[in-house]
């Protein structure tokens, strides 16, 4: 799609004028960090990984790939793909993903990134 950037950054990063629509894909609100210092455009936890999903994972760079691919067939679910598509209409200019993890690319926020662009 022509015009659009898909970003991901950390929530704990300033906001810059660059960022586009702000979206915050985590679960849970992250701490420490205001809602007025978010400066969100949208929440969108429900296309966050489950759960069980996210602690097998454990931010593990070794099973990052398995964790896209069981993420990917996550996100077909009914409350997940509803949240995705509404993700996909918020990439038409540019979105920044936003989540606390410490290591952005291997997150959700990055396999999130990657199907959108």
């Amino acid at each position: 799609m022509t015009g659009m950037t898909v970003q991901v950054r950390r929530i704990y990063d300033e906001a810059e004028a660059s960022d586009g629509v702000r979206v915050l894909v985590d679960r849970l609100w992250p701490r420490g960090v205001s809602k007025a210092r978010a400066k969100l455009d949208e929440w969108c936890k429900d296309v966050a990984p489950s759960n069980e999903l996210r602690e097998w994972y454990g931010h593990d760079p070794e099973r990052y790939d398995e964790f896209a691919r069981r993420y990917e067939a996550e996100l077909k679910a009914p409350e997940r793909a509803a949240a995705y598509a509404q993700l996909k209409e918020l990439s038409k200019g540019t979105l920044t993903l936003l989540t606390a993890t410490k290591e952005v690319e291997i997150s959700q926020a990055a396999v999130l990134a990657g199907l959108l662009d």
